[in-house]
């Protein structure tokens, strides 16, 4: 098996039959990271069925398939999940058919409905979250945009910091250091949370090996839909309130921080077949969806 790993400014990509994660953003857009940032690295190796950690701040990663047996050992926060434990999606949509097994969650906090899809062994929200609160904005701050593509928020908003609806990520925010109690239910509706890290890769490895194309919905960029995902080309909202990527990239987060100033998140980009792992700033604003618990 070979996989390609592709670096950038930004992130670390992770063309499939492989994902995962690496590396953090200085102020030039270079990568690095201060004693409370240390990065998870991703190595080749000879070896195809091992996945262990080197040391406590970092996980080496030795690829392989789907289907072989594989074991993880970590000490950090975000556990690799054995391959091997992770049930496989069939493909469900054509452009004439649809045979995805599709559910309905009603917010009840604002009675907004969200159809929802079960891949693998997860149920997920097939749309992002349109829920409004604080430090949560629609891209170029057009309410349309949000009844398109939800909406897009903090770190901190996300993982509701001021314990809104739970307590498990109360208090963890930007600038702020802190072990977020898994699951992180968050700005989602209840019954369903913000994805770890390891759910986002369990998700990933569930479905083809091209997920950044097969997750994807067709309108507003290239994309099969094959798993009823439907990821539109949301784009992102950055701390100093500009916009941009509608109709190329989709940013997710994810509940899994490393350090004060980073957390994971899953981004998709146009005419692009990989999924894209990495930590980002979590004053950047990102789509959510949510994961059943």
């Amino acid at each position: 098996m070979s996989f390609d790993i592709v670096m950038g400014k930004r992130y670390i990509a992770i063309s499939y039959l492989m994902l995962l994660f690496l590396v953090a953003c200085g102020e030039n857009g270079d990568k690095s990271v201060s004693p409370d940032n240390e990065p998870v690295s991703v190595e080749n190796s000879s070896s195809s069925s091992s996945v262990k950690s080197s040391s406590s701040s970092s996980v080496i990663l030795n690829p392989s398939e789907k289907s072989s047996s594989s074991s993880a050992k970590s000490s950090s926060s975000a556990v690799v999940n054995s391959s091997s434990s992770i049930t496989l999606a069939t493909p469900c949509k054509t452009d004439s058919t649809d045979t995805c097994e599709y559910g309905k969650l009603i917010d009840d906090r604002d009675g907004r409905t969200y159809k929802t899809v079960k891949i693998g062994d997860q149920w997920w929200m097939a749309e992002n979250l349109d829920y409004e609160s604080a430090n949560s904005y629609c891209y170029k701050d057009t309410a349309s945009n949000c009844a398109k593509y939800g909406r897009l928020c903090t770190w901190a908003a996300a993982v509701d910091s001021v314990g809104l609806f739970s307590k498990n990520g109360k208090g963890c925010g930007d600038g702020i250091k802190c072990t977020p109690t898994e699951p992180v239910r968050g700005v989602c509706p209840g019954g369903w949370h913000l994805p770890s890290n390891d759910e986002w890769l369990t998700l990933c490895f569930a479905v083809s090996d091209y997920p950044g194309r097969d997750l994807k919905s067709p309108e507003g960029w290239y994309g099969t839909d094959v798993y009823g995902f439907s990821v539109l080309p949301a784009g992102i909202s950055f701390s100093e309130g500009s916009f941009d990527g509608e109709g190329s990239a989709a940013y997710f987060w994810s509940s899994s921080e490393i350090g004060s100033g980073y957390s994971y998140s899953m981004q998709l980009k146009s005419n692009d077949v990989s999924v894209f792992l990495y930590y980002e700033y979590k004053f950047e604003r990102f789509s959510i969806r949510c994961v059943k618990d």
